[in-house]
């Protein structure tokens, strides 16, 4: 899960950054749910933190596409 520290941080990212990261936490989350149905996860609220950061990206990124 991402700090409030990291959310500044990635706000000066570009959009190109942005997506490389969204495409990368959306691998992960693939992942934590194959390792979910297969009952290898051990803690299963880490995809709750992942979907949340996917969200949190999401919404940086289109502030940025509409420039607010």
């Amino acid at each position: 899960m991402m700090k409030a520290k990291e959310i500044k941080e990635i706000r000066g990212w570009s959009v190109e950054d942005l997506n490389e990261k969204l495409q990368d936490l959306k691998k992960d989350l693939f992942m934590l749910r194959m390792q979910h149905a297969t009952n290898q996860l051990d803690n299963p609220l880490r995809i709750a933190a992942v979907k949340k950061d996917i969200a949190r990206i999401k919404t940086i990124i289109r502030e940025k596409e509409t420039n607010i």
